[in-house]
This record gives structure tokens, sequence and C-alpha cells, in this order.
């Protein structure tokens, strides 16, 4: 029941923990310290009401009180500093990061076109475990290259390619060719090159209606196609 934005997410993990391990790992890192200092900041508010709570009389003559009270304003400053450089270092984590996302987003497409399988064959069931072993495999074995762009470029045409190959092997011969339509045509709509009503339009038909043009070539074109090519127009 996964989603394309939470198989993207997961996929863009994968690769940036492979591609970048020490960002990946300082961003968990990252995470951790975000938690604690939030918590540290809850136990101060809460020691702040106690205080406030528990003092009897006026606040300003309690010297413990003030004392706490102090001591907590200037730990709670330094945590929000911390918290500061967290969240720029987070962000330019995250830019790195985000530079992979097109291998996460071509990939999850990829997930889905073959995930559309089973209603051709119910038998053609893939699993999502499968798909990321296929997926690190690509990772590790495509062309390394310092260049981000083209590093890219080699992991995505590495696991289309396997991809393709792995599936057809499990697919009977009558639906290899529909399983590339497929493939193609989920690649193009992801790179915004396909018309969704043109598509709709060739998968369903159009709308019938009466057609005022008569048929030019009856002796090798049939009506219903001749209405197709009208309706399509």
């Amino acid at each position: 029941m996964i989603t394309p934005q939470g198989l993207q997410d997961q996929l863009l993990g994968l690769v940036a923990a492979k591609e970048k391990p020490e960002l990946e790992e300082k961003k968990n890192q990252l995470i951790l310290e975000s938690a604690a200092n939030n918590k540290q900041l809850k136990e101060i508010e809460d020691k702040i009401l106690q205080v406030l709570s528990s003092s009897e009389g006026n606040i300003l003559e309690d010297e413990t009180g003030i004392k706490i009270l102090s001591s907590s304003k200037i730990l709670s400053e330094e945590i929000s500093e911390k918290q500061k450089i967290a969240t720029v270092t987070e962000k330019e984590i995250d830019d790195t990061r985000m530079g992979y996302r097109p291998v996460a987003e071509h990939s999850s497409i990829l997930f889905f076109c073959i995930s559309e399988l089973a209603n051709i064959e119910p038998m053609y069931q893939y699993s999502l475990t499968w798909f990321i072993n296929l997926y690190l495999y690509s990772i590790a074995q495509s062309l390394k290259s310092d260049d981000v762009a083209e590093r890219i470029n080699n992991i995505v045409d590495h696991f289309t390619l396997s991809i393709y190959n792995n599936v057809c092997r499990s697919l009977f011969e009558k639906d290899k060719l529909l399983f590339s339509l497929l493939l193609t045509i989920g690649i193009m709509q992801g790179k915004g090159q396909v018309d969704d009503q043109l598509w709709r339009f060739l998968l369903t038909g159009g709308i019938a209606l009466d057609n005022p043009y008569p048929n030019p070539a009856p002796e090798w074109l049939s009506d219903k196609s001749w209405s197709e090519i009208v309706r399509a127009s």
C-alpha cells in the first residue's frame, strides 16, 4: 500500500546513504540531537512552571527560584543557538541529498509500472523487497563518476535495464511488448511528455457520436476505426 511519495523518500534515503554515507550519518545524528534538544527544552519549561507554581509570596524574593529561572534561561538560549546551527547544517545536507532525487523519482515510476502488470495477469506480482535489492545492486554496479549528473544517468540507465531484463524473464512472450509500452509511457509521463487526455483516448476511445464524415476507404478501413480517427481529430 506504499504511495509514490513514500517510495520516493525511501529510495532517496537509500541512494543518499550509498553515495554520500557521511552526510546520511550526519543527518541521522542531527535528528537525534534535535529530539534531545526539544526534550531538554520541555524539561526546562516544566521546571520553570514548577518554580512558579510552588513559589510562595513574591517570586523576586525567592533566591532559589531566581537561580533556577536564570540558569534555565541561559540553558534555553544555548539550546536555541544549537538548534539554529543544526537547522542550517540540515538544510545543506538536504540540498545535497536532493541532488539525487531524479534517481528516486525515476525508480519509483518503474515500481508502479511493474505493479500494474498484475492487471494483465494476476500471477505477475513483484515484492518491494525484491525491487529494492535490484535498486541497491544497480547503485553498486553502475558506472561511477564524480559528476553528479552523469552519475545519476548511470544509475538510472543501469536500473531501468536491470528491471526490464528481470521482469521480462517472468512474463509470457505475448506480454513483453505491452510491458515495454507501459514502461516507456510511465517514464515519459514522469517527464511530462505525455498528454493525459490523448493517453486516455488511446486506452478507452472517444465518446460514441454520429459520424458526419463518410468513410474514405471502406475497402481496407473499418467504419469503427474511421470513427475513432474522426473522434481523435
